[in-house]
Protein backbone atom coordinates (compact mmCIF):
# COMPACT_ATOMS: atom_id res chain seq x y z
CA UNK A 1 0.00 0.00 0.00
CA UNK A 2 1.38 3.40 -1.26
CA UNK A 3 2.98 5.33 2.38
CA UNK A 4 1.95 2.13 3.97
CA UNK A 5 4.83 3.29 6.48
CA UNK A 6 3.18 6.26 7.49
CA UNK A 7 1.68 4.46 10.21
CA UNK A 8 4.33 2.44 11.17
CA UNK A 9 5.79 6.04 12.01
CA UNK A 10 2.63 6.99 13.94
CA UNK A 11 2.05 4.09 15.81
CA UNK A 12 5.80 4.90 17.22
CA UNK A 13 5.19 8.60 17.76
CA UNK A 14 2.41 7.35 19.91
CA UNK A 15 4.36 5.04 21.73
CA UNK A 16 6.66 6.94 22.62
CA UNK A 17 4.69 10.20 23.62
CA UNK A 18 5.62 12.82 20.86
CA UNK A 19 2.43 12.84 18.90
CA UNK A 20 1.87 16.45 17.83
CA UNK A 21 -1.49 17.99 16.90
CA UNK A 22 -2.24 21.51 15.32
CA UNK A 23 -4.55 23.97 17.77
CA UNK A 24 -6.06 26.96 16.43
CA UNK A 25 -6.37 29.62 18.46
CA UNK A 26 -9.32 32.14 18.36
CA UNK A 27 -8.44 35.29 17.96
CA UNK A 28 -9.65 36.36 21.37
CA UNK A 29 -8.10 34.14 24.13
CA UNK A 30 -8.57 34.16 28.21
CA UNK A 31 -5.43 32.25 28.47
CA UNK A 32 -2.05 34.10 29.98
CA UNK A 33 0.23 33.73 26.83
CA UNK A 34 3.63 32.33 27.61
CA UNK A 35 4.09 29.92 25.11
CA UNK A 36 4.50 32.65 21.73
CA UNK A 37 7.37 34.19 20.86
CA UNK A 38 5.82 38.04 20.99
CA UNK A 39 8.74 39.16 23.41
CA UNK A 40 7.78 42.69 23.25
CA UNK A 41 3.94 42.05 23.05
CA UNK A 42 3.64 43.84 19.84
CA UNK A 43 1.66 41.45 17.75
CA UNK A 44 -1.02 43.23 18.72
CA UNK A 45 0.10 46.88 19.48
CA UNK A 46 -2.46 49.50 17.04
CA UNK A 47 1.22 50.58 15.81
CA UNK A 48 1.56 47.41 14.45
CA UNK A 49 -1.41 45.87 13.04
CA UNK A 50 -2.16 49.96 11.53
CA UNK A 51 1.27 49.43 9.79
CA UNK A 52 -0.03 45.93 8.67
CA UNK A 53 -3.39 47.31 7.95
CA UNK A 54 -2.06 50.42 5.59
CA UNK A 55 0.83 48.40 4.12
CA UNK A 56 -2.23 45.88 2.34
CA UNK A 57 -4.07 49.33 1.71
CA UNK A 58 -1.34 50.39 -0.27
CA UNK A 59 0.39 47.34 -2.18
CA UNK A 60 -2.51 44.58 -1.72
CA UNK A 61 -2.59 41.78 -0.13
CA UNK A 62 -0.09 39.73 -1.41
CA UNK A 63 3.57 40.55 -3.27
CA UNK A 64 2.23 39.31 -6.59
CA UNK A 65 5.63 37.16 -7.60
CA UNK A 66 9.38 36.60 -6.47
CA UNK A 67 11.22 39.20 -4.67
CA UNK A 68 13.55 39.48 -8.47
CA UNK A 69 10.37 39.72 -10.86
CA UNK A 70 7.51 41.63 -8.79
CA UNK A 71 8.14 40.88 -5.45
CA UNK A 72 10.36 43.58 -4.37
CA UNK A 73 7.91 46.70 -3.28
CA UNK A 74 9.54 50.40 -1.87
CA UNK A 75 8.23 49.23 1.49
CA UNK A 76 10.66 46.47 1.44
CA UNK A 77 13.36 48.81 0.23
CA UNK A 78 12.74 51.05 3.35
CA UNK A 79 12.67 47.93 5.95
CA UNK A 80 15.93 46.72 4.60
CA UNK A 81 17.27 50.05 4.60
CA UNK A 82 15.84 50.58 8.23
CA UNK A 83 16.63 47.25 9.62
CA UNK A 84 20.71 47.17 8.82
CA UNK A 85 20.55 51.18 9.92
CA UNK A 86 19.14 49.60 13.10
CA UNK A 87 21.58 46.65 13.77
CA UNK A 88 24.56 48.28 12.65
CA UNK A 89 25.10 46.94 9.35
CA UNK A 90 25.69 48.00 6.18
CA UNK A 91 23.01 45.98 3.72
CA UNK A 92 20.04 43.46 4.77
CA UNK A 93 17.94 41.31 2.40
CA UNK A 94 14.44 40.46 3.48
CA UNK A 95 12.98 36.73 3.09
CA UNK A 96 9.48 35.27 3.52
CA UNK A 97 10.54 33.41 6.64
CA UNK A 98 13.77 33.57 8.90
CA UNK A 99 13.69 29.51 7.75
CA UNK A 100 14.25 30.68 4.17
CA UNK A 101 17.32 33.57 5.76
CA UNK A 102 18.87 30.90 7.22
CA UNK A 103 19.22 28.48 4.02
CA UNK A 104 19.77 30.80 1.96
CA UNK A 105 23.01 32.52 4.50
CA UNK A 106 23.99 29.20 4.64
CA UNK A 107 23.88 27.44 1.40
CA UNK A 108 25.25 30.44 -0.44
CA UNK A 109 28.25 30.76 2.57
CA UNK A 110 29.69 27.25 2.17
CA UNK A 111 30.33 26.13 -1.38
CA UNK A 112 32.11 23.32 -2.78
CA UNK A 113 34.96 22.58 -0.82
CA UNK A 114 34.68 24.77 2.26
CA UNK A 115 33.53 23.69 6.29
CA UNK A 116 30.82 24.89 8.22
CA UNK A 117 31.69 24.71 11.63
CA UNK A 118 27.99 23.60 13.26
CA UNK A 119 26.93 24.53 16.66
CA UNK A 120 25.49 21.15 18.50
CA UNK A 121 22.90 23.10 19.46
CA UNK A 122 21.85 25.01 16.05
CA UNK A 123 18.29 25.52 15.21
CA UNK A 124 16.75 23.41 12.64
CA UNK A 125 17.17 25.78 9.70
CA UNK A 126 21.16 26.18 10.16
CA UNK A 127 21.00 22.06 10.17
CA UNK A 128 19.30 22.11 7.29
CA UNK A 129 21.13 24.67 5.43
CA UNK A 130 24.37 22.92 6.49
CA UNK A 131 22.64 19.72 4.82
CA UNK A 132 21.58 21.58 1.44
CA UNK A 133 25.45 23.10 1.37
CA UNK A 134 28.19 22.03 -0.76
CA UNK A 135 30.17 22.89 1.37
CA UNK A 136 31.51 20.06 4.48
CA UNK A 137 29.89 19.72 7.97
CA UNK A 138 31.21 19.47 11.16
CA UNK A 139 29.39 19.39 14.03
CA UNK A 140 31.26 20.32 17.50
CA UNK A 141 29.88 20.67 21.03
CA UNK A 142 27.77 23.19 22.20
CA UNK A 143 29.35 26.80 22.84
CA UNK A 144 32.77 24.79 22.78
CA UNK A 145 35.07 27.53 21.30
CA UNK A 146 38.12 25.41 21.85
CA UNK A 147 36.35 22.94 19.32
CA UNK A 148 35.60 25.15 17.13
CA UNK A 149 39.25 26.38 16.69
CA UNK A 150 40.10 22.93 16.37
CA UNK A 151 37.96 21.95 13.79
CA UNK A 152 39.29 25.14 11.88
CA UNK A 153 43.07 24.40 12.19
CA UNK A 154 42.37 21.05 10.12
CA UNK A 155 40.59 22.66 7.32
CA UNK A 156 42.59 24.66 4.23
CA UNK A 157 40.06 26.61 2.33
CA UNK A 158 37.05 28.74 2.94
CA UNK A 159 35.44 28.42 6.34
CA UNK A 160 32.39 29.29 7.84
CA UNK A 161 31.23 29.36 11.92
CA UNK A 162 27.83 29.04 12.14
CA UNK A 163 25.65 29.03 15.45
CA UNK A 164 22.61 30.73 16.90
CA UNK A 165 22.79 34.04 18.81
CA UNK A 166 20.99 32.41 22.04
CA UNK A 167 19.58 29.10 21.52
CA UNK A 168 15.62 28.45 21.46
CA UNK A 169 15.51 25.49 23.96
CA UNK A 170 16.97 26.77 26.87
CA UNK A 171 17.95 30.21 26.20
CA UNK A 172 21.62 30.41 26.83
CA UNK A 173 23.99 33.11 24.52
CA UNK A 174 26.77 31.99 22.38
CA UNK A 175 29.89 33.46 23.43
CA UNK A 176 30.14 35.51 20.46
CA UNK A 177 33.43 37.62 20.56
CA UNK A 178 35.26 34.08 21.55
CA UNK A 179 33.53 32.83 18.18
CA UNK A 180 34.60 35.75 15.90
CA UNK A 181 38.02 35.11 17.32
CA UNK A 182 38.50 32.17 16.60
CA UNK A 183 37.14 32.50 13.34
CA UNK A 184 39.50 35.66 12.92
CA UNK A 185 42.21 33.47 13.75
CA UNK A 186 41.60 31.11 10.94
CA UNK A 187 40.25 33.66 8.07
CA UNK A 188 37.03 31.93 8.98
CA UNK A 189 33.61 34.06 8.66
CA UNK A 190 30.89 33.86 11.11
CA UNK A 191 27.54 33.53 10.90
CA UNK A 192 24.84 34.06 13.73
CA UNK A 193 21.62 33.18 14.06
CA UNK A 194 20.31 36.62 16.22
CA UNK A 195 16.30 35.17 16.20
CA UNK A 196 16.08 35.76 19.70
CA UNK A 197 18.56 38.65 20.36
CA UNK A 198 16.68 40.98 18.70
CA UNK A 199 14.31 43.23 20.50
CA UNK A 200 15.81 41.85 23.67
CA UNK A 201 20.05 42.20 23.60
CA UNK A 202 22.32 44.88 22.60
CA UNK A 203 21.61 48.61 23.04
CA UNK A 204 17.89 49.27 22.47
CA UNK A 205 17.17 45.97 21.44
CA UNK A 206 19.99 45.99 18.51
CA UNK A 207 20.53 42.57 18.61
CA UNK A 208 23.24 40.47 20.14
CA UNK A 209 25.73 40.99 17.44
CA UNK A 210 25.78 44.97 18.60
CA UNK A 211 26.13 43.99 21.93
CA UNK A 212 29.31 41.95 20.99
CA UNK A 213 30.62 45.15 19.12
CA UNK A 214 30.49 42.57 16.35
CA UNK A 215 27.73 44.74 13.71
CA UNK A 216 29.05 45.94 10.67
CA UNK A 217 32.41 43.56 10.82
CA UNK A 218 32.90 43.19 7.27
CA UNK A 219 33.59 38.94 8.23
CA UNK A 220 30.37 38.88 10.27
CA UNK A 221 26.93 37.61 8.87
CA UNK A 222 23.43 37.72 10.68
CA UNK A 223 20.48 36.63 10.07
CA UNK A 224 17.30 37.31 12.24
CA UNK A 225 13.46 36.82 11.97
CA UNK A 226 10.60 39.52 11.53
CA UNK A 227 8.42 37.31 13.25
CA UNK A 228 9.63 37.22 17.34
CA UNK A 229 10.35 40.67 18.63
CA UNK A 230 8.98 42.66 15.62
CA UNK A 231 5.19 40.74 15.99
CA UNK A 232 5.45 40.13 12.20
CA UNK A 233 6.66 38.17 9.67
CA UNK A 234 9.41 37.12 7.56
CA UNK A 235 13.23 36.99 8.10
CA UNK A 236 16.44 38.85 7.44
CA UNK A 237 19.74 38.47 6.44
CA UNK A 238 22.33 41.39 7.34
CA UNK A 239 25.80 41.61 6.53
CA UNK A 240 28.36 43.26 3.35
CA UNK A 241 26.71 44.71 0.99
CA UNK A 242 28.63 42.55 -1.42
CA UNK A 243 27.67 39.63 0.80
CA UNK A 244 24.00 40.29 0.55
CA UNK A 245 24.64 41.46 -3.46
CA UNK A 246 25.89 37.74 -3.33
CA UNK A 247 22.48 36.04 -1.83
CA UNK A 248 20.62 37.92 -4.46
CA UNK A 249 22.12 36.47 -7.18
CA UNK A 250 22.77 32.90 -5.46
CA UNK A 251 20.14 32.25 -2.60
CA UNK A 252 17.48 29.84 -3.86
CA UNK A 253 15.34 30.77 -1.54
CA UNK A 254 15.48 34.38 -2.30
CA UNK A 255 15.24 33.81 -6.18
CA UNK A 256 12.59 31.37 -6.56
CA UNK A 257 10.24 32.36 -3.81
CA UNK A 258 7.36 34.88 -3.41
CA UNK A 259 8.29 37.84 -1.63
CA UNK A 260 7.60 38.72 1.75
CA UNK A 261 3.39 39.79 1.79
CA UNK A 262 3.12 43.80 1.88
CA UNK A 263 1.24 43.38 5.42
CA UNK A 264 4.15 41.60 7.20
CA UNK A 265 6.55 44.16 5.96
CA UNK A 266 4.62 47.21 6.95
CA UNK A 267 3.86 45.48 10.59
CA UNK A 268 7.65 44.94 11.12
CA UNK A 269 8.59 48.41 9.29
CA UNK A 270 5.99 50.19 12.58
CA UNK A 271 7.36 47.76 15.05
CA UNK A 272 10.92 48.55 14.02
CA UNK A 273 10.28 51.97 14.29
CA UNK A 274 8.44 51.94 18.07
CA UNK A 275 11.20 50.09 19.36
CA UNK A 276 13.44 52.68 17.76
CA UNK A 277 11.48 55.39 19.89
CA UNK A 278 10.91 53.34 22.89
CA UNK A 279 14.37 51.06 24.00
CA UNK A 280 13.52 50.32 26.86
CA UNK A 281 11.36 47.64 26.11
CA UNK A 282 14.55 45.42 25.42
CA UNK A 283 15.26 45.65 28.80
CA UNK A 284 12.10 44.87 30.61
CA UNK A 285 11.76 41.78 28.36
CA UNK A 286 15.24 40.86 29.83
CA UNK A 287 13.64 41.47 33.68
CA UNK A 288 11.18 39.86 32.93
CA UNK A 289 12.91 36.77 32.09
CA UNK A 290 14.77 37.12 35.29
CA UNK A 291 11.95 37.86 37.63
CA UNK A 292 10.21 34.28 35.91
CA UNK A 293 13.61 32.86 36.78
CA UNK A 294 14.66 33.67 40.14
CA UNK A 295 10.73 32.77 41.19
CA UNK A 296 10.26 29.49 40.09
CA UNK A 297 13.58 28.60 41.22
CA UNK A 298 12.18 29.47 44.66
CA UNK A 299 9.66 27.78 44.26
CA UNK A 300 12.23 24.22 43.73
CA UNK A 301 11.79 23.94 40.31
CA UNK A 302 14.27 23.15 37.60
CA UNK A 303 14.84 26.56 35.37
CA UNK A 304 17.66 27.34 33.73
CA UNK A 305 18.84 31.08 34.23
CA UNK A 306 18.01 33.09 31.29
CA UNK A 307 20.67 34.89 29.21
CA UNK A 308 17.56 36.83 26.82
CA UNK A 309 13.88 36.08 27.34
CA UNK A 310 13.67 32.60 26.79
CA UNK A 311 13.06 30.51 30.35
CA UNK A 312 13.64 26.72 30.24
CA UNK A 313 11.85 24.44 32.48
CA UNK A 314 12.96 20.65 32.88
CA UNK A 315 10.57 17.90 32.93
CA UNK A 316 10.66 14.45 34.27
CA UNK A 317 9.95 12.71 30.50
CA UNK A 318 8.42 13.75 27.41
CA UNK A 319 4.88 12.40 28.68
CA UNK A 320 5.50 14.23 31.70
CA UNK A 321 6.02 17.47 30.04
CA UNK A 322 2.87 17.21 27.88
CA UNK A 323 0.95 16.19 30.63
CA UNK A 324 2.72 19.56 32.55
CA UNK A 325 1.59 21.78 29.61
CA UNK A 326 -1.95 20.45 29.22
CA UNK A 327 -2.81 20.85 33.17
CA UNK A 328 -1.31 24.50 32.81
CA UNK A 329 -3.83 24.81 29.90
CA UNK A 330 -6.86 24.01 32.17
CA UNK A 331 -5.75 26.53 34.86
CA UNK A 332 -5.82 29.18 32.14
CA UNK A 333 -1.89 29.62 31.24
CA UNK A 334 -0.08 28.77 27.78
CA UNK A 335 3.61 27.18 27.71
CA UNK A 336 5.55 25.73 25.34
CA UNK A 337 6.23 21.96 25.17
CA UNK A 338 9.54 21.25 23.86
CA UNK A 339 10.25 17.33 23.73
CA UNK A 340 12.63 15.04 21.38
CA UNK A 341 13.70 15.47 18.52
CA UNK A 342 12.99 19.02 18.95
CA UNK A 343 15.75 19.20 21.86
CA UNK A 344 19.38 18.64 20.81
CA UNK A 345 20.22 17.21 24.38
CA UNK A 346 16.76 14.62 24.31
CA UNK A 347 15.78 16.70 27.67
CA UNK A 348 11.92 17.68 27.76
CA UNK A 349 10.76 20.87 29.37
CA UNK A 350 8.43 23.52 29.39
CA UNK A 351 9.71 26.75 27.43
CA UNK A 352 8.20 30.56 28.44
CA UNK A 353 8.46 33.28 26.80
CA UNK A 354 9.16 35.73 28.87
CA UNK A 355 7.19 38.87 26.90
CA UNK A 356 8.15 42.03 28.19
CA UNK A 357 4.32 43.03 28.32
CA UNK A 358 3.88 41.00 31.39
CA UNK A 359 2.78 42.68 34.65
CA UNK A 360 4.19 41.04 38.27
CA UNK A 361 0.40 39.65 38.82
CA UNK A 362 0.82 37.77 35.71
CA UNK A 363 3.96 36.50 36.80
CA UNK A 364 2.99 35.63 40.17
CA UNK A 365 0.12 33.57 38.27
CA UNK A 366 2.40 31.99 35.56
CA UNK A 367 4.48 30.99 38.51
CA UNK A 368 1.68 29.95 40.89
CA UNK A 369 0.17 27.48 38.49
CA UNK A 370 3.97 26.10 36.52
CA UNK A 371 4.38 25.04 40.49
CA UNK A 372 0.94 23.42 41.00
CA UNK A 373 0.45 21.51 38.31
CA UNK A 374 4.03 19.92 37.85
CA UNK A 375 4.63 16.05 37.51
Amino acid sequence: MAFGWIDEQAELRRRAGLVRTLRPRPAESPLLDLASNDYLGLAHHPEITEGAAEAARTWGGGSTGSRLVTGTTELHARLERELAEFCGFEAALVFSSGYAANLAAVTTLAPHGSLIVSDAGNHASLIDGCRLARGATQVVGHMDTDAVRKALGTHEGPAVVVSDTVFSVDGDAAPLAALAGACRAFGAGLLVDDAHGLGVLGDGGRGAPHGAGLAGADDVVVTVTLSKSLGSQGGAVLGPARVIDHLVNAARTFIFDTGLAPAAAGAALAALRLLRREPERAARARAVAAELHTRLTAAGLEAVRPDAAVVSVRAPSPEGAVRWAADCRTAGLAVGCFRPPSVPDGISRLRLTARGDLSGAQIERAVRVIGGTRP
